[in-house]
């Protein structure tokens, strides 16, 4: 188990004190931390954030296996609802689903990457992407760990939600999560831009210095 991770010494400032603190890169998707827990199975906690005490609050969720798999990992709901959050501020502002607009509002009108018409699931904006070649429509944000074939939709455990785009192709800033989203699938773990995630660290940054809830003791 403990192979399929890389381990690293990070060094911290805290109160002016450096401390040492032996922490895993998840071999899935090196931006996310390990901590080990002091528990009995093994657990452990996966976060974006470097700390000397991860806080539960702002953490991805547990599992207790690595790497993790759907029947190991519990998802954290807060911390769920603050990726939500921080997309619904900055998803418009990503290049990636800037691109895809711009495709979508080209003659011809398909999505291209990860939306497409020419595949919907269902009735709902984040699954139909209607519209295009100058009608206006949506445009699908996924996860990176499993981008869709050429054309096509995202499956919608994939799908974070959907920008609506006006007909010359813009976005308009009106993000709507799709309810559907999993953080974990057999596919690999959650996985965003470098824009969206640096985004997602400072917030949760913000979180964790706020939070001042009892913090989980780790395996030294």
């Amino acid at each position: 188990m403990l192979a399929s991770i890389r381990p690293r010494l990070r060094q911290l400032q805290v109160a002016g004190q450096l401390f040492r603190r032996a922490f895993s890169a998840l071999s899935t998707n090196p931006h996310i931390k390990v901590y080990r827990l002091a528990t009995l199975p093994p657990s452990y906690l996966l976060s974006f954030i470097e700390s000397k005490s991860p806080s539960s609050a702002t953490a991805i969720g547990t599992t207790t296996e690595l790497p993790p798999s759907p029947r190991s990992f519990v998802a954290n709901d807060r911390f769920l609802a603050i990726l939500n959050d921080v997309l619904g501020k900055y998803a418009a502002q990503d290049d990636g689903l800037k691109a895809q607009a711009s495709a979508f509002a080209a003659p011809g009108g398909t999505i291209f990457g990860n939306a497409g018409a020419s595949h919907s699931r269902s009735s709902s904006p984040t699954q139909q992407g209607s519209g295009g070649g100058g009608v206006g429509g949506w445009v699908h944000l996924s996860d990176l760990r499993n981008p869709p074939d050429f054309g096509r939709i995202a499956w919608p455990e994939d799908i974070f939600g959907s920008v609506e785009v006006d007909s010359a192709g813009n976005l308009l800033n009106n993000f709507q999560p799709s309810g559907s989203y999993r953080i974990l699938t057999n596919e690999g773990i959650l996985g965003l831009s470098d824009f969206l995630r640096e985004k997602l660290v400072e917030r949760l940054q913000q979180e964790d210095k706020n939070d001042d809830s009892e913090r989980p003791q780790l395996l030294d």
